[in-house]
C-alpha cells in the first residue's frame, strides 16, 4: 500500500501542474486510506504538502506574470485569518467521540472522512460540468473590492481549516466569476493563495500533533516532482479534457469514500 501511496503523491503534484488544482483534494484519502494515518493529522500533513507543492507553481506562474497580486491579498487576508483560527482553536476542541446513536459512535475521525467524501464530490461535478460564463480576457481592474471578497474568503478558509484541502476549486470560480480574472491568471492567483491558506494552517497546527517530519518532507518532494512533471504534460494534452477526466476520478472516489465511512452504520 505504501508504494501505491507515493505514487498517489506525485499524482497530488501532477494534477497542479496539468491543471491547476484537484490534486490537493488526493491528500487526505492517500495519507488515510494508503498510509494508514489518523484522519485529523492527515489534514495537517495535507496543508504542509498542498502548501508547498502550491508555492512551487505560484513561483512559477509569477514569473510568468499570471498572478493578481491585489486580488491574492484581499481573498486571502480573509482567508489565512479563518484556516489560522480554525486549526490552531477550534480543531484542538474537537472530541473524538462526538455524539453516539444507538451503538453507532460518531468519531471526528469518521465526521472528518464523510465530510471529505461530500468535499469531494462537489468538487467532482465542478470539474465535471461545463462552465456557464466564460472566464473574461481581460482583467477588470474595478471588480476586486475587499468586501465583496470578504465572505467568500471567510468560507475557503473555514473549509481548508478543517478539511485541509486549498479550496482551488471554489477558489478559481470565484476568481474568474466575481473578480472577472481570465482563467490561466485565476488559477496562478488561486495557488498563492492555497499557499498562504495551506501554510499558515499548518503553523496554527504546530503544538497540536506529533509531525513525523522526515515522511512529510519525502512525500512534499515527490509532489513537486509532480508538478514538473504535469507541466511538461500540460503542452502536450487538452488541459479541458484532463480536468473533466480528473473530476470523473474524483467523483468514483468521493463515492468511495462515503460508502466505506457509511456502510458500518446499516
Amino acid at each position: 500500500m505504501e508504494i501505491l501511496g507515493y505514487l498517489a503523491s506525485a499524482l497530488i503534484g501532477i494534477s497542479l501542474g496539468l491543471i491547476g488544482g484537484g490534486g490537493s483534494i488526493l491528500t487526505v484519502p492517500v495519507m488515510v486510506y494508503l498510509f494508514g494515518i489518523p484522519p485529523l493529522l492527515a489534514t495537517s500533513y495535507s496543508l504542509f504538502i498542498v502548501g508547498s507543492t502550491s508555492l512551487i507553481g505560484s513561483i512559477n506562474n509569477y514569473r510568468k506574470g499570471l498572478i493578481n497580486l491585489k486580488a491574492a491579498l484581499y481573498f486571502g487576508s480573509a482567508s489565512i485569518f479563518t484556516v489560522l483560527v480554525t486549526r490552531k482553536f477550534l480543531v484542538p476542541l474537537i472530541p473524538e467521540q462526538i455524539v453516539s446513536i444507538g451503538e453507532f459512535t460518531i468519531t471526528a475521525s469518521f465526521l472528518t472522512m464523510v465530510l471529505f467524501g461530500v468535499l469531494m464530490l462537489i468538487a467532482a461535478v465542478s470539474m465535471i460540468k461545463n462552465p456557464k460564463t466564460a472566464a473574461p480576457e481581460r482583467e477588470c481592474t474595478d471588480c476586486i473590492r475587499f468586501f465583496k471578497l470578504l465572505g467568500y474568503g471567510l468560507s475557503i478558509g473555514l473549509v481548508t481549516g478543517l478539511l485541509g484541502a486549498g479550496g482551488g476549486f471554489l477558489l478559481i470560480p470565484a476568481l474568474v466569476l466575481l473578480v472577472k480574472l481570465p482563467m490561466k491568471k485565476a488559477i496562478g492567483t488561486s495557488l498563492l493563495i492555497i499557499t498562504f491558506n495551506s501554510l499558515i494552517g499548518f503553523a496554527g497546527d504546530i503544538g497540536h500533533f506529533h509531525i513525523a517530519w522526515s515522511f512529510l518532507i519525502t512525500i512534499t518532494l515527490i509532489a513537486i516532482a509532480g508538478i514538473y512533471l504535469g507541466g511538461l504534460l500540460s503542452k502536450k494534452l487538452s488541459g479541458e479534457k484532463l480536468k473533466k477526466g480528473f473530476g470523473w476520478f474524483l467523483l468514483l472516489m468521493g463515492i468511495y469514500i462515503v460508502i466505506k465511512e457509511l456502510l458500518p452504520i446499516f
